[in-house]
């Protein structure tokens, strides 16, 4: 199975878990993977399907002992949304991937998180009520506990004036709702490279 793979069985699982209803799959050559759910409170069905014949013991390939997100050193995200549901997925889906993860659910409860978590990933939704995202961000640039985070916008906010505005306030990355959560791992991933 590959990293992909790993991935957004991990995604699938992430989103079932804070009450997605729907059906959500994987596949990889023959195999495939699949979580089904009704909703909240109506439980989860996982299948894996593979194929006849199974290979032998020897013909398997052997996974290294860690993943590429195991190597990874644990980093320190903040996850700033006022969608309770939103940020529970984020946070199974990150501390699945084995990252030190906090929330806040508005501006100033943000600055505050920061000042002591001290991130060094910031996903900021941009459409908080009372201090927007561009608010926050301008004043995690001005925080020394969060002046060199990676901060990742995670907004309904598309259009060019929105990502302008972005790149404004120093918002590093401007990713639209609903996320590709495997191109926000790939992002934190190779950004930790950087910081690293």
């Amino acid at each position: 199975m590959n990293t992909t793979l790993r991935l957004s069985i991990l995604a699938s699982a992430a989103l079932i878990s804070f009450g997605w209803s729907g059906i959500a799959q994987a596949q990889q050559n023959s195999m495939s993977f699949f979580i089904t759910s009704e909703g909240p409170g109506k439980g989860s069905e996982f299948m894996v399907r593979l194929p006849a014949g199974a290979a032998r013991a020897e013909e398997i390939p052997r996974l290294p002992a860690k993943t590429p997100q195991a190597n990874a050193h644990r980093a320190r995200i903040l996850i700033v949304d006022d969608n309770v549901d939103m940020v529970g997925g984020l946070v199974r889906l990150l501390e699945l991937l084995g990252h030190d993860v906090r929330t806040a659910y508005d501006g100033p409860a943000a600055i505050e998180t920061a000042r002591v978590h001290r991130p060094e990933f910031v996903l900021l939704d941009l459409g908080l009520p009372g201090m927007d995202g561009y608010q926050v961000a301008t004043r995690l640039r001005q925080e020394q506990g969060s002046q060199d985070a990676v901060i990742i916008a995670v907004t309904g906010y598309g259009q060019e004036d929105d990502r302008c505005r972005s790149r404004e306030a120093g918002i590093d990355h401007h990713l639209v709702k609903p996320i590709d959560h495997n191109v926000l791992v790939t992002l934190i991933s190779q950004s930790q490279d950087i910081i690293d």
